[in-house]
């Protein structure tokens, strides 16, 4: 007997409410503070840092599988949904909206019960035209006994790669899978004393044991989770990215899920992990609202005076988004891929709109900054 799901007490899980309580007692309330703060904000501000902190989600589940997406194309994507007139207006393709389409549908419906179907199209809405990069992908059912063992590894790829390569996860047996299914939404969709933060910690590892999916499961698996931790927020609106976190820990998400699948039923290590992440995602976005508010109302007072192009626009996210607040014309032409001449148009543009203001230094040296409107100077 090597994996959890072989173990003739599957699926009843257990663990040590006495090890969880505290950190789940301290992400309650670090949850409940960062929901009362976007409360008093108001729903220009609440509207940003959902489209901020979305977008962050399905950057970064995407990039924890290996799968990199244009933030400003993901961006323009669900600011389209939500109907907020995005700053960026990047053009997008059918990866990223795919993407956005199964996260927006499980954060925004996150009161809907939890289905099949949905199950299928969020899969299917991962793979347009039932590819992944150059490889077929089976999209829209569960993975067939062809495809079985399922196996989750890594190693040197080549002709002796079954020697070399390390398993690290063997899912169920593929005629196994209509009935584990209908178990965990059974399950998903019960009701009992189960805190919701940590229903959302199991539903993540119980699904991605199962592994129905040819591929996707990962994805999946954090989709769920964050229906599950809407339900816990009681709010469709994101104001933290648990994939964003994950996604800077992958190590350590994939060793705790490897050391609990191989383990008993008792998920407390697993359990204590994921709040721990948990509690670290909620103290970054503790930390980024700042910046939201700060973004938003520079490009709400920009908007209201001046006219940018898309030159313009790129280079003032880019200062926006990063940590050197200052631009020089050489920057200016790299980051908008423009040529001197055109980067010292834009930029006397802006400064004679009032969106930058000059440094120290002059000639070509000069250093521009970017400019707080009045009411947050």
């Amino acid at each position: 007997m090597r994996y959890i799901h072989q173990r003739p007490e599957w699926p009843h899980f257990t663990w040590d409410d006495a090890k969880l309580m505290p950190t789940l007692l301290e992400v309650r309330h670090r949850q409940g503070r960062l929901l009362g703060r976007m409360e008093g904000l108001g729903f220009r501000f609440r509207s940003e840092a959902a489209l901020e902190n979305l977008t962050a989600e399905v950057v970064k589940s995407s990039a924890i599988e290996g799968t990199v997406f244009d933030p400003a194309s993901v961006r323009s994507s669900i600011a389209r949904r939500m109907g907020i007139q995005d700053s960026d207006n990047a053009t997008t393709n059918r990866n990223v909206e795919g993407a956005v389409e199964m996260m927006f549908d499980a954060t925004r419906k996150y009161s809907e019960p939890l289905t099949v179907a949905r199950l299928l199209d969020w899969q299917s809405s991962l793979f347009p035209g039932g590819r992944s990069g150059m490889k077929s992908v089976l999209v829209g059912r569960w993975r067939t006994p062809e495809m079985d063992p399922m196996q989750v590894v890594s190693g040197p790829m080549g002709r002796d790669t079954i020697r070399r390569k390390n398993i690290h996860f063997e899912g169920p047996p593929a005629d196994r899978l209509p009935a584990e299914v209908e178990r965990f939404l059974a399950w998903f969709e019960s009701t009992d004393q189960t805190d919701p933060v940590l229903r959302a910690g199991l539903a993540h590892f119980y699904f991605v044991t199962i592994h129905p999916f040819e591929d996707g499961n990962g994805r999946v698996s954090r989709a769920i989770a964050d229906l599950a931790l809407a339900r816990a927020d009681g709010s469709a609106l994101r104001f933290y990215s648990m994939s964003t976190q994950i996604e800077s820990e992958k190590k350590h998400y994939y060793r705790a899920l490897e050391k609990t699948q191989k383990g008993t039923l008792d998920i407390t290590g697993w359990l204590a992990w994921f709040l721990g992440c948990l509690d670290r995602a909620l103290q970054g976005a503790e930390s980024s609202l700042a910046r939201i508010i700060q973004k938003s109302t520079t490009w709400e007072w920009i908007n209201h005076h001046s006219t940018i192009n898309d030159r313009q626009r790129l280079v003032i996210n880019a200062l926006l988004d990063g940590s050197d607040a200052e631009l020089s014309t050489s920057r200016y032409a790299k980051l908008s891929s423009c040529s001197l001449d055109t980067a010292l148009r834009d930029i006397r543009l802006l400064l004679n709109a009032g969106v930058l203001a000059p440094g120290p230094g002059g000639g070509r040296s000069t250093r521009y900054e970017l400019q707080s409107p009045p009411e947050t100077a």
